[in-house]
């Protein structure tokens, strides 16, 4: 048995802590990182320090190597997995706190389609990046789509699809948005194996996202800009 085994959380200090929940979220350890947030909030971190700097922190990490090809979905899932206890412990407190959003998504896989294993990474790496998501499931027809909109009033739509023959009911979706003369209140991001950039663009999306970490980088940018819009 190493050293490692025998680490103590709660003998950390603030940084060493910190430092050491990004190498559990890394490896996927949901009661360590929840044994972490806990420590964290006794010492009196603020909530969304805890979110931001701890366990977003890390999830960064996560999300830097997903892309570069060193972590696979497995792992990332695990990551998201114990970010998720995490977020179960902060979650009340940011409520009564009024922590910041960064923004709020609705997110689906569009109808005809039971794939989820690509939609749930993106909300969870949403999630991880301060992000408000509500999630649809799978196999959503217009309809769900449009009730959500209404009902969350989210900054993003995002509408994933695994088969070639249930990408085009994405362009149903945003046609129909159009048509009610509200395409343009909320930021469309698409995603699935089968789609690319030019499939994207002649649906109407405002940006394909190829994986679960180039969605944050979209949604953060897209969100960046509607700030500078609205304080311009």
């Amino acid at each position: 048995m190493s050293e490692e085994d025998d680490i103590i959380l709660a003998e950390l200090d603030d940084e060493e802590l910190v430092q050491q929940m990004f190498d559990d979220l890394y490896d996927g350890l949901k009661e360590e990182i929840e044994e972490g947030v806990n420590i964290l909030i006794g010492r009196g971190w603020m909530p969304y320090c805890v979110l931001t700097e701890a366990l977003v922190g890390g999830m960064t990490i996560v999300g830097a190597d997903f892309r570069d090809g060193i972590l696979f979905v497995p792992e990332v899932l695990l990551a998201a997995n114990a970010m998720k206890g995490g977020m179960a412990i902060l979650k009340p407190l940011l409520a009564e706190t009024g922590a910041p959003q960064v923004g709020k998504m609705v997110i689906g896989t569009v109808k005809g389609d039971i794939h989820d294993i690509g939609k749930n990474l993106v909300s969870m790496m949403m999630e991880g990046a301060g992000f408000e998501v509500v999630d649809l499931g799978i196999n959503n027809a217009v309809e769900s789509y449009l009730e959500a909109l209404e009902a969350e009033k989210p900054d993003i739509l995002g509408m994933s699809a695994l088969l070639t023959t249930t990408m085009p009911y994405m362009k149903v979706v945003i046609d129909t948005l159009v048509e009610q003369g509200i395409r343009d209140d909320y930021t469309v991001l698409v995603g699935g194996a089968p789609l690319n950039e030019e499939f994207g663009k002649a649906i109407g999306a405002d940006a394909y996202c190829r994986d679960a970490a180039v969605a944050v980088e979209t949604a953060k940018e897209y969100m960046s800009r509607k700030h500078n819009r609205m304080s311009a």
